[in-house]
């Protein structure tokens, strides 16, 4: 089957530079962009349930680009202004300079892990052990990373200040695609529960990483396509090597 459609579950790039663009262009297919769940803060009074003080935590960490625009959203809702002396754990170096839309960077203050997990962050929080250690988290995440964290003999604090949304397609209108590319377990799970009945047949799933992967097929689905690789660094890539192996055929 020949793929003359391609459904990205991210939001739309606003400057209309984009490499599934460039995919688009190169094998004359669609490629249009919708995100199956969205993201939106809790209100001041909602946070205020779960009996958390920012104040009284010497350290914020974050896995997500998100969760930074949220926490400071948050503060300034409930009249907090966030320390200088703070400290702050991030997942990747991405996330990390992210940080700069915000606070001052000073990199005996920012560390940051490898993007895929929180090892490489380990280290430096048990050289802190006073520290309190506050995770800002959405009210989907598991226990994975908090686990970790206890097994390394480190108590962190989740913080739920956001919330994951459906955001479904006009019903009907994923039979207009021929691959569908998703990159987070919240978002395979959103994609399963809003087509309990999607049959893949010849249909092309791609993915992004092993978790996503991993909840596709515990869901029943077929990972055709996956990234990273040692052949693809990126899905775009993963993409393009399997546009060029099955558009001619």
């Amino acid at each position: 089957m020949k793929v003359k459609s391609i459904l990205v579950s991210q939001p739309k790039p606003q400057d209309g530079k984009s490499p599934f663009l460039d995919i688009a262009k190169q094998y004359g297919v669609r490629v249009d962009f919708h995100q199956f769940i969205r993201t939106e803060v809790l209100s001041a009074r909602e946070f205020r349930l779960q009996h958390i003080n920012i104040l009284d935590y010497t350290a914020i960490m974050f896995s997500s680009r998100h969760g930074i625009d949220f926490f400071f959203n948050l503060c300034e809702q409930l009249r907090v202004v966030v320390p200088e002396t703070m400290y702050y754990y991030c997942i990747s170096e991405q996330i990390a300079n992210y940080l700069q839309k915000y606070v001052q960077y000073r990199k005996r203050k920012v560390f940051f892990s490898n993007g895929k997990d929180w090892q490489g962050v380990i280290s430096s929080m048990q050289r802190h052990k006073d520290f309190k250690f506050l995770m800002i988290m959405s009210d989907k995440h598991n226990n994975d990373a908090l686990d970790f964290f206890a097994e390394n003999g480190l108590t962190v604090q989740p913080a739920i200040m956001y919330r994951t949304v459906q955001n479904d397609l006009p019903k009907g209108s994923f039979r207009n695609y021929d691959m569908f590319v998703l990159y987070t377990p919240t978002g395979v799970r959103a994609f399963k529960h809003s087509y309990p009945r999607f049959k893949q047949g010849e249909r092309v799933l791609a993915c992004w990483g092993v978790s996503t992967a991993k909840t596709m097929e515990e869901l029943g689905l077929r990972v055709d396509i996956q990234a990273p690789s040692e052949q693809n660094r990126s899905i775009t890539e993963a993409i393009q090597t399997f546009m060029a192996e099955n558009q001619a055929q």
